[in-house]
């Protein structure tokens, strides 16, 4: 196997590992810790400390330690947030969110970079468009990355299928499913009581496990694309001073308006997951189901994501990146116009499933395109455009979970339709100005290397 694919599947399996672990725990964190609202104000810290992190830390660690070790770093973070579910309460989740949160923004832009590095090493060894490695790289990697989603729900579901979960939906219930649900009916719990502490200790175990392989794998396999780039290009310029890299996270949001456009796309990205891991969850399948659905009903959403990374990541260079976005969003407008007049009921037990996974194709778009487009686009401050991506995304969860509480479901609904036309728009606006700018950059790269020579003919 060529090196540079053998990077791709060490990152791609330590994420599958790492995740597997952490979105387990974060599916079940509302229902585990519901408490005094726990559950729900873990996910928020989590999601707002990542937004700081998105702001200051990313480019900083990612210049001083370089890609692979920020990766180990940061999934450390998670590690520690995995050990205190052992002794859940405020004391233990609230500070270890803080730490993941602050470690989840580095951990996805070092990703990020390394994934578009090591394309465009590729690309250029075999003569090929970037993009299109880029691309190709990204559909590898969310192909296993979202098996994930499917491998910690299924570990989740077959440890607490061990305790019986047969309920009964009244009728009363099923009418306040949905979009009606406002969390102003009276609805009776359909909850079913909480797995025994040896279920718990078991499952955290074995998340644990996950963790620890993932921070292993890279360790001992991953190379360092630092190296690679110092062995295979010519000494360049000295790197910039860290307070330089640290600005460089908003001085490329402020000067490029390609950025400011596009970090819509991100933003919709939180909130349409937001939605799904919460919403959906909660108000259709746990509704009209019970809460012994919620681990199949994510496994059909990670499954048909997962698929669906590779599939586009593969054709991307014959369909071009437009038209996976636009069908990404005519899926997801087909979504919310469907759950807005569906009533649902356990009749309908199909529909279920089948909304999920077309919601996971759509969000394969989001995931493989939107990282494959900041790779391309903003190929010379990778590690400040990812930051600004990853700041996106944590505030479009944060926005998520913040109206969660006191919104009517087809209210939400309406505020994701709104945002995903909005971003779509301003999506359009940057592909027509992007073979303008391009050409323009050509050109005064073109007249710099012109200049260049001519010195040196002078000299």
């Amino acid at each position: 196997m060529e090196k540079n694919l053998r990077n791709i599947l060490v990152v791609s399996f330590g994420f599958f590992f790492n995740f597997t672990a952490f979105g387990g725990l974060q599916n079940l964190q509302s229902s585990l810790y519901s408490e005094g609202g726990l559950g729900v104000a873990t996910l928020s810290t989590i999601y707002g400390s990542m937004m700081l992190s998105s702001m200051f830390l990313s480019p900083l660690l990612i210049k001083k330690f370089g890609c692979k070790w920020t990766m180990v770093g940061s999934m450390s973070c998670y590690l520690t947030f995995s050990l205190a579910n052992f002794y859940a309460n405020w004391y233990t989740l609230i500070p270890t969110s803080i730490l993941l949160g602050l470690g989840a923004a580095p951990l996805w832009a070092s990703q990020c970079t390394y994934i578009t590095i090591v394309g465009n090493l590729q690309a250029k060894k075999e003569k090929k468009l970037g993009k299109d490695v880029v691309n190709q790289y990204f559909g590898v990697f969310f192909l296993v990355f979202q098996s994930s989603g499917v491998c910690g729900n299924l570990i989740s579901s077959l440890v607490f299928s061990q305790t019986p979960t047969h309920v009964t939906i009244p009728d009363s219930q099923l009418q306040s499913c949905g979009a009606k649900d406002c969390l102003m009916a009276t609805v009776a719990s359909n909850n079913t009581s909480k797995p025994s502490k040896q279920l718990i200790y078991t499952l955290l175990s074995i998340f644990n496990g996950s963790s620890i392989l993932a921070i292993l794998l890279l360790i001992v396999f991953l190379e360092s694309v630092e190296d690679r780039m110092e062995n295979e290009r010519e000494a360049g310029p000295r790197s910039p001073p860290l307070w330089s890299t640290l600005l460089a996270t908003f001085m490329l949001f402020k000067n490029d308006k390609r950025l400011r456009l596009l970090i819509l796309l991100p933003l919709y990205s939180g909130m349409n997951q937001g939605f799904m891991n919460g919403e959906y969850t909660k108000s259709f399948a746990t509704c009209a189901l019970g809460i012994h659905f919620v681990g199949y009903v994510m496994i059909c959403f990670s499954g048909a994501s997962s698929l669906c990374s590779l599939l586009y990541g593969k054709i991307s260079k014959y369909t071009g990146r437009a038209a996976l976005f636009a069908l990404g969003a005519v899926i997801h407008f087909s979504c919310f116009i469907t759950l807005l007049l569906w009533h649902p009921n356990p009749a309908h037990l199909p529909v279920f499933f089948i909304i999920p996974g077309l919601w996971g194709m759509a969000d394969a778009v989001w995931q493989t395109q939107n990282n494959a487009l900041y790779g391309v686009l903003f190929v010379r401050n990778k590690e400040a455009a990812f930051a600004n991506y990853r700041l996106g995304e944590s505030l479009g969860y944060v926005i998520a979970f913040g109206y969660s509480s006191f919104l009517c479901v087809s209210t939400k609904l309406g505020i994701l339709l709104g945002v995903l036309t909005v971003t779509m728009m301003a999506y359009g606006i940057v592909e027509y100005l992007e073979p303008k700018t391009t050409n323009k950059s050509v050109a005064t790269e073109e007249k710099s290397q012109a200049e260049k020579e001519e010195m040196k003919t002078e000299v």
